[in-house]
C-alpha cells in the first residue's frame, strides 16, 4: 500500500509545529482501539491516535482514517490547528457553539413539555370559540 502522506507535506507540518512552538518531547501520543462503524476491524486494531499537548493539555483523539500513520498525521495537523485557535482566541466561539448544539439536542424538561402542552390547550380552547355557534 503507497503512503499518501508526501514528504512536503510531512515537511510543511513540522514546518507548522516549529512555529507553533510544538517539540514531539512535549506530546504524549498513545495509540487506542477506535470506535464506531468498522466492525471487527474497528475492535481488533489500535490505529486510533491519542494526543495531549503537555504544555497546554490540548487532547485530541483521531480516527479519521484506516492506517494508522495517516491518524498519526492528521492528528498532529489537528493540534496544530486547536492551539491556532486558542491562540487567536477562536477555540472559545468553537466550544460555545459546541455546547448551544448540545443544548438545543438536549431532551425538554417535563416542566418545559407540560408548559408546551398547556399552551396548546390554550389555542385549541381560543379556537374552539371562533366557530360558529351553530349545531350542524
Amino acid at each position: 500500500m503507497q503512503n499518501p502522506i508526501t514528504s512536503d507535506k510531512l515537511a510543511a507540518l513540522e514546518q507548522r509545529m516549529a512555529a507553533l512552538g510544538i517539540a514531539e518531547a512535549d506530546l504524549l501520543e498513545k495509540f487506542v482501539r477506535g470506535s464506531g462503524a468498522g466492525g471487527q476491524k474497528i475492535n481488533k486494531t489500535s490505529n486510533c491516535v491519542f494526543l495531549k499537548h503537555l504544555p497546554t493539555g490540548v487532547c485530541i483523539k483521531c480516527q479519521m482514517d484506516r492506517s494508522r500513520e495517516m491518524n498519526r498525521f492528521l492528528a498532529r495537523r489537528e493540534l496544530c490547528e486547536q492551539l491556532e485557535a486558542i491562540r487567536e482566541g477562536k477555540a472559545v466561539a468553537k466550544t460555545q457553539a459546541i455546547e448551544k448544539m448540545r443544548r438545543t439536542n438536549r431532551p425538554r424538561s417535563r416542566n418545559s413539555k407540560n408548559r408546551t402542552v398547556a399552551d396548546k390547550r390554550n389555542l385549541s380552547q381560543k379556537k374552539s370559540m371562533r366557530r360558529s355557534p351553530s349545531g350542524d
